[in-house]
Formats: structure tokens, sequence, C-alpha cells
């Protein structure tokens, strides 16, 4: 049976992740309130962060940024940090 979350991002009812992301209070947090949609959508962003910034996943600084902007954008509502020269590809 799926499991359904109420889903932060998309504001509805939706398929829930099958583990949490990751270990700790916020891998549960994203585990029991963001969607299998809402989290591609994160990986998709986090993608062009990483890209876009080079930065290194060893980087405790990289680290720290990745993670404020993963709960800006699943939870936050916020703007996100994208960078200057950034063009989205349509």
């Amino acid at each position: 049976m799926t499991r359904m979350v109420n889903c932060a991002k998309m504001e509805q009812e939706l398929e829930g992740l099958d583990f949490p992301p990751f270990p700790g209070e916020l891998g549960q947090k994203v585990y029991e309130n963001v969607s299998k949609e809402a989290w591609k959508q994160w990986l998709a962003q986090q993608t062009i962060l990483i890209n876009e910034y080079r930065l290194s996943s060893l980087d405790p600084k990289a680290q720290n940024f990745l993670k404020e902007e993963m709960q800006k954008f699943l939870f936050g509502g916020e703007e996100l940090d994208m960078p200057e020269d950034f063009q989205a590809v349509d």
C-alpha cells in the first residue's frame, strides 16, 4: 500500500517517500512531510546549485548551504539563492 503524506511543498496529499532520505531529525521531517514529487523537484534544484556554484559534497560549508536551501525549498516558500548568471532551459 502506498504511503500518503500531506506534502508541505505541494500543499496536497501525495505519495510519500519510501524511507527517510538521510539520517537525523531533518531526514525524518522530510520523510513525514514531503512527497516523492517534491523530493524529485528538490534533487533537480540541488543539482543546479551544485553545478552552478561548483560545490563539493565534502565541504561542510557547501553541506550547510544545501541543507538551508533544501529547507527553504521544501518548507519555507522563501526565495532560493540562485546563481546570478543562471539561465533556466525550457
